[in-house]
């Protein structure tokens, strides 16, 4: 286990970051119940500072039904039962960061559960009541009101509002949730919830949290007239979405980051093509980075990787903000199955069952994806169970699924639940490491889960989480790869190449032949076995330059 004299000092050490995201239902269950939780998380420390991370993400561990995977949030004080209880978040986050590892925690501003005490006194009072100003209540269309107020999409398809029923069985005024109905959507123009909001900031900060995650960043304002969505807005006008006065609300939670001695970093989820746009959630008196969908949405491919690189680049100069690199989290396609598709980018709209996928060509681009991200400066983020080069589950048995994406959509869409399935620490036993009694994992792991299983890949040199551990190392350790320092340089036809400082490249291969590589004096990691010194496809490999 590597020693706390690993954490970087200074109020800047996110920017060339390795942050790991934890799903905290699926990482490690030390209650044997068959629900991860934080006393897990505390005993799998040392597989973490063996991987070499700076920071840990953790999806929300707070009290929560789990309609939405804990993004349906009913208090923000308490840990969730199944997890354990806020003693055990204040010692994870103590003993992590005596391993070097910081911890950053999940905020879900723009919703909360429909069993949030403000939500449950909402539907408890009156039309008109001052308790239902911190949400979007609104009288229905039409006769007696039996039509939605307007209509919108809701991110998880479908509609954004339920009806609600009066105390007297009549049927009552709509709310708006953009998400599930179990996810109403607070007004952020009402004190309240501001204010809440900034208190449980700091309530997390002076425990020691150094960051948070922003979910759904762009989605808080929306324009209290309600229009409907049309073909073209106003760059800041659309009814619900990257509305300009959106800004204020992270210029004040900036302020309060910055008022810590070690400032608190603020990380948003930001989903906008518009690369201007998304820039303006970086300016330097809001958040410190946001995620790069736009690169991990990209097809295998050495130009569109190319170009989004490029892009990313450019945009983010412009703000002097960190880039992210990020290949999977919790509602994406798992790499190794995603690459190994005909159709190798991703959108929630395109996702069927039955997709054809080569697992064995999907691992082998995972592996030189894993390298080209890690090569790249700027932030890494790493998925859990991607160091282990788990695939997606697509085949759950019937009644399993939890995710509210697959049923708003009808069961077209197989849901997020296949990134989700419980990590395998064993190669063998019943849960595969996951507990120690044996107890059935709250999603069921497929038959040969094991083979991927962290404690057989370790004395492995040639798997995936040996590859991950050296890169990582690497990274930490080469002088070029702590700089920001980029540069392309000339290569054949799918291939990529780029040299950070003065001696060290990075070459992968993206074409269907093997590639000549540049000269070097020796090869520091490669994804793949050379063949004649000459780089075969869907691998990279680092050199000394």
């Amino acid at each position: 286990m590597q020693s706390a004299q690993r954490a970087r000092p200074g109020t800047e050490w996110w920017r060339n970051a390795v942050i790991y995201q934890v799903y905290p239902r699926s990482f490690a269950d030390a209650d044997g119940d068959g629900t991860g939780d934080l006393a897990g998380v505390r005993r799998r420390l040392p597989h973490l500072a063996e991987l070499g991370v700076d920071a840990l993400w953790f999806t929300p561990w707070y009290r929560s039904p789990q309609a939405d995977g804990g993004y349906d949030v009913a208090d923000y004080r308490q840990i969730d039962p199944a997890f354990g209880t806020l003693e055990d978040a204040e010692a994870l986050i103590t003993e992590a960061l005596e391993l070097g590892i910081r911890t950053i925690v999940d905020i879900v501003p723009n919703h909360v559960s429909d069993q949030h005490a403000w939500f449950q006194e909402a539907l408890a009072a009156a039309p008109g009541d001052p308790a239902r100003d911190r949400f979007w209540f609104h009288d229905g269309r039409g006769p007696g009101g039996d039509e939605i107020p307007t209509n919108w999409t809701s991110s998880f398809g479908g509609n954004t509002w339920t009806r609600t029923t009066g105390p007297d069985g009549k049927p009552g005024q709509w709310y708006l949730h953009m998400f599930a109905p179990q996810q109403p959507d607070l007004n952020w123009s009402h004190p309240d919830v501001a204010a809440e909001h900034e208190a449980v900031l700091r309530f997390w900060y002076d425990r020691g949290v150094a960051g948070v995650r922003i979910d759904s960043a762009s989605m808080l304002a929306k324009d209290p007239e309600l229009p409907e969505v049309g073909e073209h807005h106003a760059p800041g006008a659309h009814p619900h979405f990257d509305r300009d006065e959106v800004h204020e609300v992270y210029r004040r939670w900036r302020k309060i980051a910055d008022s810590y001695d070690e400032p608190r970093l603020l990380v948003g989820e930001v989903w906008l093509e518009d690369n201007d746009r998304f820039v303006r959630y970086l300016r330097d008196d809001e958040m410190h980075m946001a995620f790069n969908f736009d690169f991990m949405t990209r097809p295998w491919d050495a130009e569109a990787l190319a170009e989004s690189i490029r892009a990313t680049f450019a945009s983010h100069a412009a703000v002097s903000a960190p880039p992210t690199w990020v290949l999977s989290n919790h509602d994406i396609t798992r790499p190794v199955t995603r690459y190994g598709r005909e159709d190798s980018s991703f959108a929630f709209s395109a996702k069927r069952f039955g997709t054809p996928t080569d697992l064995a060509l999907g691992a082998r681009r995972a592996r030189a994806a894993a390298l080209l991200t890690a090569a790249l400066p700027g932030v890494l983020y790493v998925y859990q169970g991607d160091e282990l080069g788990l695939p997606e589950v697509e085949d759950f048995p019937e009644g399993v699924r939890e995710d509210p994406m697959h049923f708003r959509s009808g069961g077209v869409d197989p849901g997020r639940d296949g990134c989700r399935v419980p990590l395998p620490w064993s190669a063998d036993g019943p849960t595969f490491g996951f507990n120690d009694t044996g107890t059935s994992t709250w999603l069921p792991q497929p038959s040969g889960w094991g083979s991927f299983a962290a404690e057989s890949q370790a004395s492995d040199s040639d798997s995936f989480l040996s590859l991950y551990r050296e890169a990582i190392r690497l990274r930490r350790s080469e002088p070029a790869l702590r700089g920001e320092a980029f540069a392309w340089t000339e290569t054949a036809p799918g291939v990529l190449a780029f040299r950070r400082g003065e001696d060290f490249t990075c070459v992968v291969n993206l074409g269907d032949a093997l590639a000549d590589l540049p000269a070097h004096t020796g090869a520091l990691l490669a994804s793949a076995p050379l063949e004649g010194g000459r780089l075969p496809a869907d691998a990279a490999v680092w050199l000394r330059t």
